[in-house]
């Protein structure tokens, strides 16, 4: 089933941040959100996510509407998010934090996916008792991930995830993602490293001032002159 973005106007207060914003990733796809600065990727996320507020358009998933919806129901339809920044509880173990990514879930499969969390990042094995804001951003990074997928989810929404980490932490946390895509979870991926996006990603969107300027194959976009001048430094 397609996760699809419509028509979708978003504000900060009175300041209007997205124009008319559509998208569609398709089930099982890899999608990147990729543009400057400021550009709005991030408010798109938020805006999808239920924590930032939706002036116009519609935002659909399984045949339900989840514009409008609180953050806690757009989770329980299975979009779920590694926001910026990790936004980790520090004070928390990383047991803890993992924990607190299925705090909506009442089902009996907690402790299997805790445990194939585990096994797909084992580094948070070893950390696992560690408090989450000793860790180093690399593993700070794996727990965020490790905590989405705590709540099951059918779209990950992905923001940032290379922000301040070096290239060979980046290339690891690919791999895992790749694993976690052919698990069977949709993506859709905000990243300022245009390259590194446009390499994993199947399609791309490419957003600015709040506007979808273009969109169209990873590939094609890697190609194209205005991509290249603008981001690329081609």
């Amino acid at each position: 089933m397609a996760f699809a973005v419509k028509n979708l106007s978003a504000s900060y207060g009175d300041t209007r941040v997205l124009w008319d914003v559509s998208l569609e990733v398709g089930e099982g796809e890899v999608v990147a959100l990729i543009g400057s600065n400021g550009a709005g990727k991030s408010t798109l996320l938020g805006a999808i996510s239920g924590l930032v507020h939706i002036d116009a358009g519609s935002v659909q998933y399984g045949g339900r509407e989840l514009a409008h919806q609180a953050p806690d129901q757009i989770v329980r339809a299975g979009v779920v998010q590694v926001p910026q920044g990790r936004r980790l509880f520090g004070s928390l173990t990383v047991r803890e934090n993992l924990l607190m990514g299925a705090y909506l879930r009442d089902d009996k499969e907690v402790k299997a996916d805790l445990e194939r969390a585990l096994e797909l990042l084992p580094r948070l094995r070893e950390r696992f008792e560690f408090l989450a804001g000793r860790l180093s951003g690399g593993e700070q990074q794996q727990v965020a991930i490790a905590r989405a997928l705590m709540a099951r989810p059918k779209v990950l929404l992905i923001d940032e995830m290379s922000l301040g980490l070096a290239p060979v932490l980046v290339d690891q946390l690919l791999v895992i993602m790749e694993q976690i895509h052919k698990s069977g979870v949709t993506i859709l991926m905000v990243e300022q490293d245009v390259q590194t996006a446009l390499e994993f990603a199947q399609r791309a969107y490419v957003l600015e001032t709040g506007r979808i300027i273009l969109s169209g194959p990873s590939a094609s976009l890697l190609n194209d002159p205005s991509v290249k001048k603008a981001y690329l430094g081609v």
